[in-house]
């Protein structure tokens, strides 16, 4: 059978077509408020979408690896207040992965990544590699479509704050779902306010915040979608495929002792 969709298999199939170097690919996305003039499924659709090329691209290069069924609800609590958001609690989520690792463990495969399109999930899945390593034995990693903020240049300028509806995510799903998408409705919303601050950063500075998505904007939107276009989004695209099946390709080496 000429698929890479493991669910596609037979039990005995699977098992036979399954080896300790196989790669298991788990898409990881969200249900979730994106403002006025974006599918709640964005991040799922980005998730699934970019995950399964990256799968289907790695294995015509020759990979090993195979996709599982994407992971639709997941950890979307900082959008609990907007109406359309399906979330689970992190206690729920987190076992529900170390449900799936166990059951990944029962296969002769020992490699499982997440390929990740929502960044409320990211904490949680870190966790979670250590978990279902020191528990199943598995080689675990974590990746994703990298989601670039304008920089006036490629996009509005969103001040490094585009996470969340913004240009990129825009950009990408007027490339995926173009049918999905109002350009009409989107609007700039960017925390100008917090741009000049040294110390507290949405990522990467030294102190981190809690927040929710309405903390910044009755919008829920986090960025400038004003610009987007699907041409940047098929930029987006071929670049996150890219940098996925290199990655899936170091994946591929990996081992902790030499």
């Amino acid at each position: 059978m000429n698929t890479r969709n493991l669910v596609d298999l037979s039990g005995p199939a699977a098992n036979a077509a399954l080896t300790e170097d196989s790669i298991l690919v788990l898409p990881t996305g969200a249900i979730e408020h994106h403002g006025p003039h974006l599918p709640l499924s964005t991040d799922y659709l980005m998730a699934d979408q970019i995950g399964r090329a990256v799968v289907e691209t790695a294995a015509a290069a020759g990979r090993d690896v195979w996709l599982l069924p994407s992971l639709a609800y997941t950890k979307s609590d900082e959008h609990h207040w907007a109406p359309g958001t399906v979330w689970l609690t992190w206690d729920t989520l987190m076992q529900t992965v170390v449900d799936i690792g166990r059951s990944v463990a029962a296969t002769p495969a020992k490699t499982l990544v997440f390929y990740n399109g929502h960044g409320g999930n990211i904490a949680l899945l870190q966790v979670a590699l250590r978990e279902l390593r020191r528990r199943f034995g598995l080689r675990t990693f974590l990746m994703g479509a990298s989601i670039t903020a304008g920089d006036g240049i490629d996009g509005p300028d969103e001040r490094g704050f585009g996470i969340h509806g913004g240009h990129s995510e825009t950009s990408m799903i007027l490339h995926l779902r173009p049918d999905l998408v109002d350009l009409s409705l989107a609007e700039r919303w960017v925390p100008d306010h917090m741009a000049d601050l040294e110390h507290i950063k949405f990522n990467g500075g030294p102190v981190s915040f809690g927040w929710l998505s309405n903390d910044f904007g009755p919008s829920g939107v986090i960025g400038d979608a004003t610009g987007a276009t699907a041409e940047w989004g098929a930029t987006l695209f071929e670049r996150a495929v890219a940098n996925g099946v290199a990655a899936l390709t170091e994946i591929a080496g990996f081992r902790h002792q030499p």
